[in-house]
This record gives structure tokens, sequence and C-alpha cells, in this order.
């Protein structure tokens, strides 16, 4: 080998070396491209896998929520709690109260205690301070509430005629859907409610119902209120002080709205979580418009959530024209409702419902419910198949049968479109 002009040169090859050099040649020829071979089938057949995985019937039905998926609208409301459809169901109680109401508002809390439900507590700011301090301190020292039952530490200022209690209402919806979305139903009580079956029996009833129906008492035909509570405007001192005042009224009067219909009724409610949901984040503007409206209204508890529901088409179609509850009213009604007491047990049997008031603290009749349709334990709870230790066992009774008639009534008959938003 020589370096000539800056290049390499190499020494010619004998045709005796080229010749021994193609066996070596024709081997590495054949071996690369067996190799080839087999690469491009593996990766085939890696890829056919990985579409089978990503594309077959299978795979999008189990995994609906891939990345493949298209959502159905721009901008969806706010995600919930997957729905279980049928089966024991769970409640999220909420219970009020004002002065002098912690001991009926403790005893009405041990007797709808389940715990499969969750349950919020509210002594207004009425209330004094040791009150509301010695529920919480109850709450925390009880071996059985410490999980699911829940106190409203900063206590809200209610007012009866005003908005006050539809802030308040809304505000326990907003901590309840916060501390949990395994919930199906909100029941909102006062201390002066009580139970007339057990929750054994009310979860039974309510597991065979559909569960987007809300029971709300309503009506359009406003009669004597139109003139009452429909045109009046009041200002309600609570929404801006720190002591409680009455409402007082504002001139002149409005006219009835022509932007919505106006539903009244009962200020007791069983309200279904997609609903609640709707009323608590509000994805169209009807929530926000109806709040700012009722602000003025005088009972605005008594027609917040009936406009609403019944002005909604995604929810009109589930209300139940029932709030599940007995109450002895005047006619036309007054402020507050009869007292009711153990001249009123037959009454309070033959109603069916689910709930009663108005009771007194420790009245004789609380008893009789307790002795006779709660069947409740020395330890101030009513019988249930969760006292054995397993919260999906219900052993329904009497109660059962009584709400199921009941339900027969207002939901599984002609009535239930019948009544619906009329």
């Amino acid at each position: 080998m020589e370096l000539m002009k800056g290049r390499i040169s190499l020494a010619p090859i004998s045709p005796e070396k080229k010749w021994a050099a193609l066996p070596i040649f024709l081997t590495s020829l054949i071996f690369f491209f067996v190799l080839l071979t087999s690469l491009n089938m593996g990766l085939l057949a890696s890829l056919s896998a990985l579409h089978a995985v990503l594309f077959s019937r299978e795979a999008v039905e189990t995994h609906p929520s891939s990345v493949f998926t298209v959502p159905a609208q721009a901008s969806p409301p706010p995600p919930t709690a997957p729905s279980l459809g049928f089966g024991v169901p769970r409640f999220a109680y909420f219970i009020s109260g004002s002065k002098g109401d912690l001991d009926q508002l403790w005893r009405t809390l041990h007797a709808i205690y389940h715990p499969r439900n969750i349950y919020l507590l509210h002594l207004d700011l009425e209330s004094p301070r040791a009150e509301r301090s010695e529920l919480a301190g109850r709450v925390a020292r009880h071996p059985l509430f410490s999980g699911n039952v829940h106190v409203i530490a900063k206590a809200n200022m209610v007012t009866y005629l005003g908005p006050t209690m539809v802030a308040n209402t809304l505000h326990a919806s907003a901590i309840l859907l916060k501390k949990s979305m395994e919930w199906d139903w909100f029941i909102n009580l006062s201390a002066s409610d009580y139970p007339l079956v057990t929750q054994d029996d009310l979860l039974f009833a309510f597991s065979k119902l559909p569960k987007n129906l809300s029971f709300v008492e309503h009506t359009s035909r406003l009669g004597w209120k139109e003139a009452e509570r429909g045109k009046p405007m009041i200002v309600d001192p609570g929404l801006y002080k720190t002591t409680k005042s009455r409402v007082f009224w504002v001139w002149p009067k409005r006219e009835l709205p022509s932007a919505f219909k106006l539903f009244t009724g009962s200020a007791w409610m069983v309200l279904s979580r997609e609903f609640v949901e709707y009323s608590v984040w509000g994805w169209d503007n009807l929530p926000r418009i109806l709040l700012m409206y009722y602000s003025n209204f005088v009972s605005s508890p008594e027609g917040y959530f009936h406009t609403l529901i019944c002005n909604s088409p995604e929810f009109a179609a589930t209300a139940v024209n029932h709030d599940l509850h007995h109450i002895a009213w005047d006619y036309p009604p007054k402020q507050h409702p009869h007292i009711l007491s153990v001249n009123d047990t037959a009454k309070l049997i033959g109603s069916h419902a689910a709930f009663a008031r108005k009771f007194r603290k420790d009245d004789q009749v609380l008893d009789f419910i307790d002795q006779k349709l709660l069947r409740r334990s020395k330890d101030g709870f009513a019988a249930g198949g969760w006292r054995s230790g397993d919260d999906g066992e219900l052993k329904p009774g009497p109660g059962a049968r009584r709400l199921m008639r009941l339900m027969d009534r207002v939901v599984r008959s002609e009535a239930f479109r019948k009544n619906q938003c009329v």
C-alpha cells in the first residue's frame, strides 16, 4: 500500500480471494433477511393486539371514559357520582333548630339514625353559643356519630318568613355534597319533626323507587297566596344583621312574573341528589334567577324549590306531589300548623306518611311513637337490621307496608302525572 496525492490505494484482490469471500457475503445476506422478517412479523402481531385492545367492542364498553370518547356537549354540568339505580339507598338529612331546641333535635337525630345515612345538624345564630357548643360536643363524644353525623360550625341567622331559610337549606345541601357523593336523597327536617316509620321501613320503600324522584308538595293554584305572598315584597334583616328581627314590607307591590310560573307548597321535602346538585351548581341560570326573585318573597321556603323544579324541563317530570309529612293546617293556613298530641295518633298512622310535625318537646305522643311505631330501645335508637352489624340488612316492619301503600297512591298510579306541576 502506498500514499498518493492524499488518497488511500488498496492492493488488488486476486480472483481466488474473491470466490472465497462470496459464501460469507451470502450467509450474512440470508441472516439479515431472516432477522428483518421476524421483526416485522412481531411488530405486526403487536400492532394487531394493540388494535384489538383499543378498538374492540368489549374494550369500548368496558372503558367508556377512554380518550377516544367524544363528549356529548361542550360544557357539561359538574360531574356526579355514578348512579346506583335501584337498591338500598342512602339519605342525607339536614336537621335544623333554634334557641331551646337542642334536646328535641338530639331526640329526633336518634329516632332517624342509620349508619348508611349522612346527617348535618344546625342550631341557628339565635341559639346561645353554649347550646351550639354542647351539640358539637355531644356528636364528637358519641361512639356512633363520629363518621356520618356533622354539625355546621358557623351558625346562620334564620328568619322563618324570609329567604334566609332557603339560603340555610342551600348551604346545608352544599356541605352534604362536599362531605359525600354517595347519598341518593336529601331530607330537610326541623327539631319539631319526628318520624312515623323506622329507617329500615323508609330505606326499603325507597329501594323500590327510581332515584331521580323528588317529593315536593306543590301547586300553581295560588288562591289567597297570590295577594298575600306573590305580590308583596319584603326585606329580611337576617341577610345582613347578626341579631334576629322581623321581616318588613316594602312598597310598591309587584306583579306576578311572566318569565316563569309560580308554584307554592310545603317547605319540607325529599329531593333527589341530582336535583340538589342542580339547585346548588345551577348549570343553567334559573336557580340563580329564582334565588334573587325569592329574596323578597314572603315565606320563600314554600315556593323556591317548587317553582324551580316545575320550571326546569330536566326535572319537572320527576316531581312527586307529596311531602311525605303529616301536618295539620288551618285553612287558610296560619303561620304555624297545629301542635300534634296523643289525640292525633289515629290520624298519624292513617296518613301513611314517613314524618309528622309539629310536636312539643317530650310530648306524650312522642313516647307513643317510640314504643308502637319505632320500637326504640333503651339506647334511643329505633329498631333496624343494622343493629346486628350489617348496615345493608333491612328488617322492614308495618311502617314499610304503610309507606308502600302511600307510594302506590302518589307514584305508582295515574295521580303521579295528573298532579305533577299543575
